[in-house]
């Protein structure tokens, strides 16, 4: 059907596929930020790639939401027919020196799948970015053949190029909480994350099988769902794991299968036929590393092959979790090295994290290790999950218990327990005075992180000591520097804390503003950490007293009770809570639980 000429048809949102609906749109702010400064110059654009499922079609539908914009797209089934993707656009039979006239007083385009174009619209594509007149938003899957004339509009550099990267874990974490409904415990999340590699597509599609199948299983003592055990068998799993279960050679699927039931360890290359290993690495299926060790190439690819091999071949295939005995304790003893040097950045330990997922009970000493290894890399929803692993076998295990209680203390929950130390079990009570007598009474480098670094005099080494001199000091500068430093080593809470601490050592305005940004940024990477060096980026403003009052009225405590916990009248507190409500602008007590709440109040 013929259009006229001078028509053009723009299209709202609804119009834009989104897979991802009714989910929330998650993370990405600079890429959308990106996007959506693209679209809004006078002319040019940008192109968007990524793999397949990375969400790309979502995010620049949501950067052009509320805006009019044209769309095309391209499809499998219409690469042979000239201009199909523009058919709703153009009129029959057009030349492409019509189509670009036609074109080019379209303000806005979008075309998404492009790599599907046909050579008609990837050449008319092509030549409205050379001309300029029009803004164009193209979207590519990477990884698919893509029409030459669509390549070079990055590779001879007419428009930008932005290439998506798989959504970080925190902000996959919180994709996954906005689509289940509910927490996942991270050791859940991190699982989901690890399997599907960025692809959301397939995330939805087994969290979706996950809640069907009623996998998710509550924590006891949270209001976390936890999922251990095989990978269901989706009709998505199946789509994307047909190269691997379609073998043909039975002696290359016995290979991968091999490989699949040795996970997490690996099998020795001697065992393996070379010219089968070969093929398979050729098709993408196989990994051979440096050492010569053959793993398969996707982390989705075990699990799968697992569950789709028949009982018996399973039985015979398998390799019984205490076989991993030794190679667990290899993990241990790194995680252990890594503390005692003071380096805690992201080590790889695929044994504990596989008898984890499986459902395997691990021994509460390395449970305990694994929990220490995530709390001081500031990831305390993590350390928890650890230290309850642990439990499962141990319930009365002390270190599994007290690392329990430390993150849960570190997150500002009350229930910290006995088993956490002294100084962080007042300090999520909220009683500040008696956290500071307590402080460095077990871990001296408490003293610091709570304010006070003369308990710590002469009991630390390297960067904590440090930390402890800079902060005795006063000196803003070195405050931050030494941040620089704990991040450099993993330590993100620390370093969090550090820069929050500079904040009000700094002399130059300008250095405090970019401490409290560095700092709120470390903090949101820290599952929710809530400790006072943190809380008093957005308590800055408020005497020593008034901190003290509003951290324990945030905690729920009335006028009366905070008065008789720290000795005051009611009167007294009351006049101080009004004025940390005009410095803080808040209305009222209500208010206080999200000033205080740092990750959301105090964006980066």
């Amino acid at each position: 059907m013929s259009r006229p000429a001078h028509v053009v048809v723009t299209t709202s949102l609804r119009d834009a596929k989104t897979p991802w609906t009714p989910w929330p749109f998650t993370g990405r702010t600079d890429e959308l930020e990106l996007v959506r400064r693209s679209v809004a110059a006078g002319r040019g654009g940008l192109v968007v790639t990524g793999p397949a499922g990375f969400g790309k079609t979502r995010l620049v539908t949501e950067a052009l939401r509320g805006l009019d914009c044209a769309r095309a797209a391209g499809t499998p089934e219409a690469r042979d027919i000239p201009f199909a993707a523009f058919a709703h656009l153009l009129p029959e039979g057009v030349t492409l020196h019509r189509a670009l006239h036609l074109l080019s007083g379209v303000r806005l385009l979008l075309v998404d799948d492009a790599h599907l174009l046909d050579s008609a619209s990837a050449a008319l594509v092509h030549q409205l970015a050379v001309h300029g007149r029009t803004r164009l938003l193209v979207v590519a899957t990477e990884g698919a053949a893509v029409p030459g004339a669509v390549s070079r509009l990055w590779s001879g550099e007419l428009l930008p190029r932005l290439a998506l990267e798989p959504l970080p874990r925190e902000e996959t974490a919180e994709l996954l909480t906005a689509g289940a409904g509910t927490r996942l415990d991270p050791l859940t999340a991190d699982r989901l994350h690890r399997l599907c590699r960025g692809d959301l597509r397939l995330l939805r599609d087994l969290l979706a099988a996950l809640r069907e199948h009623d996998l998710l299983l509550p924590v006891p003592g949270t209001d976390q769902r936890a999922w251990r055990g095989p990978v269901p068998i989706t009709a998505g799993v199946r789509e994307r794991t047909a190269p691997l279960l379609d073998r043909e050679r039975p002696e290359e699927r016995e290979t991968l299968e091999r490989l699949a039931f040795a996970e997490p360890l690996p099998l020795d290359p001697d065992d393996l036929d070379v010219r089968i290993l070969e093929r398979l690495e050729a098709d993408g299926l196989v990994t051979v590393d440096d050492r010569g060790t053959a793993r398969l190439a996707h982390p989705l690819h075990g699990p799968v092959l697992r569950a789709a091999t028949g009982r018996l071949r399973a039985r015979r295939l398998a390799r019984t979790p205490d076989r991993c005995g030794p190679a667990l304790e290899v993990e241990r003893a790194a995680l252990a090295l890594r503390i005692e040097q003071a380096d805690v950045t992201e080590l790889e330990t695929p044994v504990g994290e596989w008898l984890a997922a499986e459902g395997t009970p691990l021994p509460a000493g390395y449970a305990a290790l694994r929990a220490r290894f995530a709390r001081l890399r500031g990831r305390l929803s993590e350390a928890a999950a650890w230290a309850r692993e642990g439990l499962r076998t141990s319930l009365d295990d002390s270190s599994c218990l007290s690392e329990l209680a430390l993150a849960t203390a570190q997150s500002g929950e009350t229930s910290a327990g006995s088993h956490g130390t002294a100084a962080w079990a007042a300090a999520a009570r909220g009683d500040l005075d008696e956290a500071l007598r307590a402080a460095g009474s077990d871990d001296p480098y408490d003293a610091v992180r709570l304010g006070a670094p003369d308990r710590a005099a002469g009991r630390l080494t390297g960067v904590f000591a440090e930390h402890a001199d800079a902060l005795a000091r006063e000196d803003g500068p070195a405050l931050d520097r030494v941040a620089e430093e704990l991040e450099r080593r993993g330590f993100l809470l620390f370093a969090a804390e550090a820069h929050a601490q500079a904040v009000p050592a700094h002399r130059d305005p300008r250095a405090a503003r970019t401490a409290r940004t560095r700092a709120a940024a470390l903090a949101r990477r820290c599952q929710g950490a809530r400790t006072p060096a943190l809380s008093a980026l957005v308590l800055g403003e408020l005497t020593a007293r008034q901190r003290q009052i509003v951290t324990l009225a945030a905690a729920g405590l009335s006028n009366r009770q905070i008065a008789e916990r720290l000795t005051l009248s009611v009167r007294t507190v009351g006049n101080h809570l009004y004025g940390a409500y005009t410095r803080l602008g808040a209305g009222d007590r209500g208010a206080l639980p999200w000033l205080m709440d740092l990750p959301e109040s105090q964006p980066a």
